[in-house]
């Protein structure tokens, strides 16, 4: 019954003969879910609630029907480009990937987001069956109206010159009308879509929690989702897990959760949090066939897996030092200032740092912490601020390992003084935090310093009610360095980021792409290899604000945008990690990359 439940749900379409598109079932609605289209921009459907009605068209590389049928599609966004109709694209076969349907579209002039549909859980929810089939989704209940043909113009064997039936037009007029679509399913044809887990769905219930479930769980999710983590539920059995699989499924269509924004296509990452797409069609399968207990040992009731206090002693064990940040009376409501606590260095010698963690003393309170050192001047214009010298890790939401990479790390002096920028905001009930820093520190100095570079905009200009404003800065890299990883900031009207570099012999690459911005997740991304970055190299940063009554986490759509340090202001922000090479290290490493052009250029051949 569940299963039934959850397919009548996700189901909006069913195969009615082996010549048709689908049948409309009634009542039933679009769930939601996220996708990124064939430029790496995301989109998410229930974010268009304002539009007068959504249409999709089904693609495929290689059909003559989708390619034969797009002039007519597209004369039809245009007709009605003044209405407030989203149109999209929607690719789910198995053989497309985003550059081949990338190459498609410039080819074949597709100008509107094609949604790419890799795991299928989108298209197997929607019972899609032909490439070449349109569907259109009323927002204002979530419903599906018409599917089926754009007209009766094509056919396999044979295309008329003018369609005698509109079947698109007319469905999206009665639906602008207000009125119920007359013809709500017609006959379509197309290039069939293969959905192999589809025609094996009797099989989903036979998916074993103990085997493949669970594992899964306890990789990816338990380390937060457990007593005393950051998760808002502990996966403590399997009960715990049935009870919000649903939720499960919906987390993961929007790709909410796990918590990684990073475009797979640019970039590996040491700390990539992110589903598989066979973890995530296996626990989609699961959950759709009733989430089955089956047999075999509840890992998560069984599972002695321990989780050390401090993140970074899992790598280097217990901190060296522990550092208590003055406490913090935060209250229920209204605003807090920024907190700056000066603390003399208590570790009474000079060290090499390795590692610096922050734990939070209450991490519903704490949005962030900024830890420079450095000495108080005592004279001049900044007679009693800090003069900073240097800076260790600090903490935000979804940032994860906070050692400097192995073999680097930042010289503290015995005589230094510690400043934490700590920023609260308010959430419905007075607390005290009482944060807490561990340093762990080297044996023997590091072979080499890292360094932290920072880019800031406090220059921006955010319109009112903008939906997709963007902003940039850029540094100058002036020696030949290795980057260890990349941070972009923003705040809530934050939508997407990257980084793009700009190389000395006019070449471009673009780093990271961060499509899905997350405020509550503010996650550092941590390259696997150190990227080579030649001297004279631009860093350019680019972020995305979403200023519009859409962005359901935005204070206020209706006032233009500057930078501040409040979380309802906004911020252009990037930081990164270097460290910089040696002359002789510069010459073996631009060698290395010289030797490597002639195999590279054979294998794109």
């Amino acid at each position: 019954m569940i299963r039934l439940l959850c397919l009548a749900l996700a189901s909006v379409l069913f195969l009615s003969s082996p010549n048709a598109a689908w049948a409309i079932q009634a009542d039933t609605r679009v769930e939601n879910f996220r996708l990124l289209d064939q430029t790496g921009q995301s989109h998410e459907l229930f974010y268009h609630s304002d539009a007068s009605a959504i249409v999709f068209m089904v693609q495929g590389n290689g059909c003559p029907i989708v390619r034969n049928a797009m002039p007519t599609f597209k004369t039809i966004r245009d007709t009605y480009a003044d209405k407030g109709i989203q149109f999209f694209m929607l690719n789910a076969n198995l053989q497309d990937n985003r550059g081949s349907i990338n190459q498609e579209a410039e080819a074949f002039g597709y100008d509107m987001p094609i949604l790419i549909d890799q795991t299928q859980i989108i298209g197997e929810a929607l019972d899609l069956v032909r490439t070449g089939e349109v569907f259109v989704v009323d927002p204002k209940t979530w419903s599906i109206v018409y599917t089926g043909a754009i007209d009766d113009r094509l056919t396999y064997e044979n295309q008329k010159e003018q369609a005698s039936n509109h079947y698109l037009r007319d469905a999206i007029d009665d639906l602008l009308a207000g009125q119920s679509v007359e013809l709500a399913s017609t006959n379509a044809v197309g290039c069939l879509i293969n959905f192999p887990e589809k025609t094996a769905r009797a099989e989903h219930a036979n998916i074993s929690y103990s085997d493949d479930i669970a594992p899964i769980l306890l990789d990816n999710c338990v380390s937060c989702h457990r007593e005393g983590g950051i998760g808002p539920w502990a996966m403590t059995d399997y009960n715990m897990v049935r009870g919000f699989s649903l939720m499960i499924r919906e987390v993961i269509r929007t790709q909410r959760m796990p918590p990684w924004h990073a475009d797979p296509a640019h970039g590996h990452w040491s700390n990539d949090r992110s589903l598989t797409d066979t973890e995530i069609k296996t626990l989609v399968h699961w959950i759709e066939a009733g989430a089955p207990r089956g047999a075999g040992e509840d890992l998560l009731a069984t599972s002695d897996l321990q989780y050390p206090q401090w993140a970074t002693g899992e790598f280097l064990g217990e901190p060296d030092f522990v550092i208590d940040i003055p406490a913090m009376e935060i209250p229920a409501s209204g605003v807090v200032d920024y907190q700056y606590h000066f603390v003399d260095n208590p570790i009474g010698k000079d060290v090499w740092v390795h590692a610096a963690e922050i734990m939070p003393g209450d991490r519903a309170v704490l949005h962030h912490t900024i830890t420079t050192f450095g000495h108080i001047a005592t004279e001049g214009k900044r007679k009693g601020r800090l003069q900073r010298t240097g800076g260790l890790r600090g903490y935000a939401p979804g940032i994860s390992n906070q050692a400097f990479p192995e073999g680097t790390g930042t010289f503290l002096p015995a005589d230094a003084t510690i400043e934490f920028q700590m920023h609260y905001t308010p959430v419905g009930r007075a607390t005290i935090d009482e944060s807490k820093m561990g340093v762990w520190i080297y044996d023997q100095p590091p072979t080499h310093k890292i360094v932290s570079l920072f880019m800031a905009n406090p220059r921006i200009q955010i319109p009112a009610h903008a939906k997709n404003h963007a902003e940039t800065v850029s540094r100058t890299i002036p020696k030949d360095a290795l980057l260890f990883n990349l941070m972009p900031h923003a705040h809530f009207r934050g939508k997407a980021a990257k980084f793009v570099a700009k190389y000395p012999d006019g070449t471009q690459e673009l780093l990271l792409s961060v499509p899905n911005y997350d405020f509550n997740w503010q996650t550092d991304y941590e390259f696997k290899e150190p990227k080579f970055i030649p001297a004279g190299t631009e860093l350019v940063q680019t972020n995305w604000w979403d200023n519009s009554a859409q962005n359901k986490a935005n204070p206020d759509p209706s006032i233009n945008v500057t930078w501040g340090e409040q979380s309802w202001e906004e911020m252009l922000f990037g930081a990164m990690l270097f460290r910089f090479l040696t002359e002789e290290e510069s010459v073996e490493m631009r060698a290395s990359i010289e030797q490597s052009k002639p195999s590279e250029i054979a294998a794109a051949r």
